[in-house]
């Protein structure tokens, strides 16, 4: 079951990508302070987690409840996007520094945590404990495989999905082997890698599914299969899981297919998400929503209140408003390249080549160009994003 949880998200960073929610995670002072009366009587996960909270009241000193909680915590941030859930998941699980210093699963869940904060370094750290303290463990493998994707370290991250290759299900490590080939030029290879190893499966648990049927659905954009990209996201939304990050990627296939209309409904009850509230304020305008509107602001609203804080967590996003929405270049432009010092996914590129043409400083581009360049990633829309800013310098 543990390996289900984690498998639809550690192959390929879906977490660091879609875990900003409102604001950074909240860590609450001890573990009787009440942060938000949540609604669990309508969410069974929620249910579950109150339920152990209970259990720890009367149990401070068990350090497998606190871990569990801290996990339990980890997947509601990772399906809701709501950061929250890791500040209670760290604030859980801090008193088991020292005791549980020789604990893998305290290494693991700290990591997961440490990532989702984008505390890179130190997540590396925390995953390569848990490693040195099992060395089959998969999870902590995978996860370093994640982070070194984002980071665009792909030689390390190569040599994760090596190691998975020995200590994994074959699944498993085929998709990683196969994401990382489709990020550095081999993207037709790595789509019949990842399709024929999902074919050749027999039982396939749905959290991995999900993540494969969305990783081909996302290639299958790349090459222009169009029908093939929603079957497979199709697939993926059948699996029933709560993900916030195929929702995403589904619904930017729908908006850029020009069928805006079809948003609000795959998206309906996630306005508390940024990364979800944003594709409905951009659907909403391009459908006529007459809801269009509130969703601008509540964005608006959100996103300079972050920008005082300090938070860094959603600056992708944050770029994509003010270019989209607020019609303000030179903001998403600033908001692109502050993201991209601590991402370099594909999206924080294209973001950034998006806004430096919109803001008309096209050198301001120059890393995702750099990158582009390197890896040899193939995407005819980020080539014509490329075009342009070299025909406007």
């Amino acid at each position: 079951m543990k390996f289900q949880r984690c498998a639809r998200a550690a192959c390929a960073a879906v977490c660091l990508a879609a875990a900003p929610a409102s604001s950074a995670p909240y860590t609450p002072a001890n573990d009787a302070e009440v942060v938000e009366r949540l609604p669990v009587a309508s969410d069974p996960a929620l249910r579950t987690v109150e339920s152990l909270r209970r259990q720890l009241a009367s149990r401070p000193d068990d350090p497998a409840l606190r871990l569990d909680i801290g996990e339990r915590y980890f997947e509601l941030a990772m399906a809701q996007g709501d950061p929250r859930y890791v500040g209670y998941a760290m604030s859980t699980i801090s008193p088991l520094e020292k005791s549980a210093a020789a604990n893998t699963r305290y290494w693991l869940v700290r990591g997961q945590l440490q990532q989702y904060g984008h505390d890179f370094d130190g997540a590396i750290a925390s995953l390569k404990r848990a490693s040195d303290l099992a060395p089959d463990a998969v999870d902590p493998v995978a996860w370093r495989a994640a982070i070194y994707m984002v980071q665009a370290q792909y030689a390390l991250a190569a040599a994760e999905c090596d190691r998975l290759a020995k200590i994994a299900p074959p699944l498993f490590a085929q998709g990683c082997t196969a994401y990382v080939r489709g990020t550095t030029g081999q993207l037709i290879p790595a789509y019949d890698l990842l399709s024929k190893a999902v074919a050749a499966e027999k039982e396939v648990p749905p959290g991995l599914m999900l993540w494969a049927q969305t990783r081909l659905a996302e290639m299958a954009v790349r090459l222009q299969r169009w029908g093939d990209a929603e079957r497979h996201y199709r697939i993926a939304l059948a699996q029933g899981l709560t993900d916030q990050f195929l929702l995403g990627s589904f619904a930017d296939f729908l908006i850029e297919r020009e069928r805006p209309r079809e948003v609000p409904q795959l998206l309906a009850g996630w306005e508390r998400s940024d990364i979800l509230l944003l594709r409905l304020a951009i659907a909403g305008r391009a459908a006529g929503d007459p809801r269009a509107a509130d969703w601008a602001a509540q964005l608006r609203d959100r996103f300079e209140a972050a920008a005082r804080r300090g938070d860094r967590l959603h600056e992708q996003e944050a770029a994509r408003w003010a270019l989209e929405l607020q019609n303000d270049p030179a903001r998403a432009l600033a908001y692109a390249k502050s993201n991209y010092t601590q991402q370099k996914e594909p999206r924080d590129a294209e973001m950034l080549l998006r806004a430096a043409l919109a803001a008309r400083q096209p050198q301001a581009a120059q890393p995702a160009l750099e990158w582009l360049a390197n890896t040899g990633y193939e995407d005819p829309h980020l080539q014509a994003l490329a075009q342009k800013l070299g025909t406007a310098r």
